[in-house]
């Protein structure tokens, strides 16, 4: 095996043809092609290796290689300025690659208009139309009994007019 970089953490590194066939091989999200297809031709690569979780594209002059994962490309310098379509790149500085610095593919940020997902509620779920009142039941007329003396109805707690 006469490979300059190494083996891959499984042991089997293989050089790609060019960039497409690289993504297509990752499952790197479409949306993201046209991004890294720009990254890569503003920086000057020469090579494609397979690196099992990341793609490892080698540049043309001095500089680390760059580390093409599904999410994002790292292997920038903190004072590298590039731009893709008419914006400077947005580096972080890496954490697993000490002087490095990254860029968060376009698919990993949410639309303008997009909801945002909200926790589980622990309260019941409820319509968003008024509550509806039940109907009210009528009242039984109840009979309390006639007054012996003078003739009127006795109200509930058992009096009359002329208690």
């Amino acid at each position: 095996m006469n490979e300059i970089q190494g083996p891959t953490p499984t042991g089997t590194s293989r050089p790609y043809r060019n960039l497409p066939e690289a993504l297509r091989a990752h499952r790197i999200d479409p949306a993201n092609h046209a991004f890294i297809t720009a990254i890569v031709d503003a920086i000057g690569i020469s090579s494609f290796i397979d690196r099992g979780r990341y793609i490892e594209a080698i540049r043309r002059g001095d500089g680390g290689a760059l580390h093409i994962g599904r999410t994002y490309t790292n292997g920038f310098t903190e004072d590298e300025v590039v731009v893709v379509g008419s914006a400077p790149l947005r580096l972080q500085p890496s954490e697993g690659r000490a002087p490095y610095w990254y860029a968060v593919h376009p698919s990993e940020f949410l639309p303008v208009g997009a909801p945002k997902k909200k926790a589980a509620s622990r309260t019941p779920r409820t319509s968003a139309a008024a509550p509806v009142k039940p109907k009210p039941k009528p009242v039984a007329d109840r009979d309390y009994g006639v007054c012996d003396v003078c003739f009127m109805v006795r109200t509930p707690s058992g009096g009359c007019g002329c208690d």
